[in-house]
């Protein structure tokens, strides 16, 4: 499949300190150790919707991520999926009368316009879940081969699942008690009273041909892939175990994440699927959850048709903490627009104030866990000075400029 246009980045003079981030998995804040080549895997979107400003928020924290990796030296195999063969794309394009591949098509486009709009650095591999199916199928035989799984006895659909019990580190990534567990399957895709299943908890691996649906032939018997597995063969397929970096919204740390997981690593035989799991918070909408059930989503694309510039809105989604749940408001959007009209007025100035230390303090901030307020706090200390103060430094409005294109990807 392919990406969307790539980013060039500019050349900021001097290198990044090492990243520091949290851990979901650890439940700390600790340091990033890629070799020369950084390697992450960043789960993608379902095409049945428009891209809305939660996805814009997870992409752009690890738009960071890539952004500040090259800026300290490493060269960044990025991996992104898309999850083109799933439920809610099949329900969103019966109830529209479209076929569910045209939808996704439509949706994938529309995604990669947004992305380069918002200026979030290409993934070098960017796959769907179809063009990948037959890397599950070769998976799913192997986890049936080991005992990790197993078909349930219906003669009619006879699906595939993924044994909870098959690692014996499940359940390291999210931390979450066992009621936590079959609250959250229950709630985010899974289905617990499935007859015939050893655990309700026991995660989908494949899933036999239905009428209606699209399926492909396999050893085991025809049907589609599951959602979690999908992502395991992609990430070790192409970046490899314990590559860098796992990440997605936070509502992905279970079951999603917890699955893709557990399948890798029992398929590797226990080893780390990846060394950092990192999650980014959720976005809500005037002090309510966002979501696509209380048809309260704000899309980056409407905003963008209205004239909204989208480096106002990578500021807004910026000047909260990636890991909090935030609220998108008027409040937040005038706020933004602001702060990019202030630092391009501070940056067309033919002077001012000297910006090496500045430069520094926002590369600081932001390898410290992407610490965005306090980054976008420095710039703004550096802007406010130029504006009232004047400067003498005729290379520092150039070198901020720089910075902040380079660093968090907005153009002045």
């Amino acid at each position: 499949m392919q990406s969307w246009s790539d980013t060039a980045l500019p050349t900021i003079p001097g290198a990044g300190p090492p990243l520091r981030l949290y851990d979901t998995a650890d439940r700390q804040v600790r340091p990033v150790t890629p070799g020369p080549t950084a390697t992450m895997y960043v789960c993608g979107i379902t095409p049945y919707d428009a891209t809305h400003l939660g996805h814009a928020a997870t992409y752009l924290t690890f738009d960071l991520v890539n952004r500040l990796w090259r800026d300290a030296g490493h060269e960044v195999h990025y991996v992104q999926n898309v999850t083109d063969v799933d439920d809610p794309l099949f329900e969103r394009a019966a109830r529209d009368g479209v076929d569910w591949r045209d939808l996704g098509t439509r949706e994938i486009n529309l995604f990669r316009e947004d992305m380069t709009a918002l200026r979030i650095v290409a993934p070098r591999d960017y796959i769907g879940a179809v063009e990948s199916v037959d890397e599950v199928i070769e998976f799913v035989q192997k986890l049936l081969a080991s005992g990790a799984a197993y078909t349930v006895d219906d003669a009619e659909y006879p699906d595939i699942y993924f044994r909870a019990d098959a690692t014996d580190q499940f359940g390291y990534e999210s931390g979450y008690d066992r009621a936590t567990m079959e609250r959250l399957f229950a709630e985010r895709g899974g289905d617990p009273d499935r007859p015939g299943k050893r655990d309700p908890i026991d995660a989908l691996l494949w899933r036999a041909a239905r009428p209606d649906e699209p399926s492909w032939p396999a050893p085991f018997g025809a049907g589609r892939p599951g959602w979690h597995i999908e992502c395991a063969a992609i990430a070790l397929n192409r970046v490899g175990p314990e590559f860098d970096i796992q990440g997605g919204g936070s509502d992905l740390i279970y079951p999603h994440h917890e699955y893709s997981a557990a399948h890798a690593e029992a398929l590797i035989a226990g080893r780390r699927f990846a060394r950092h799991y990192v999650h980014a918070g959720l976005i809500g909408l005037d002090g309510e959850k966002m979501s696509k059930s209380r048809g309260n989503l704000v899309l980056v694309s409407k905003l963008r048709a209205a004239g909204v510039d989208p480096g106002a809105i990578r500021l807004g989604l910026l000047a909260g903490h990636y890991r909090r749940d935030r609220m998108w408001t008027d409040t937040v959007l005038a706020e933004a627009t602001a702060r990019l009209d202030r630092w391009r007025r501070a940056t067309a100035l033919t002077s001012g104030p000297a910006a090496e230390d500045t430069v520094a303090r926002l590369r600081q901030h932001l390898a410290d866990d992407l610490d965005t307020p306090k980054a976008l706090a420095a710039v703004d200390n550096w802007a406010n000075q130029a504006l009232n103060y004047g400067g003498q430094d005729r290379e520092a409005p150039t070198l901020i400029a720089t910075a902040v294109d380079g660093l968090l990807g907005v153009q002045l």
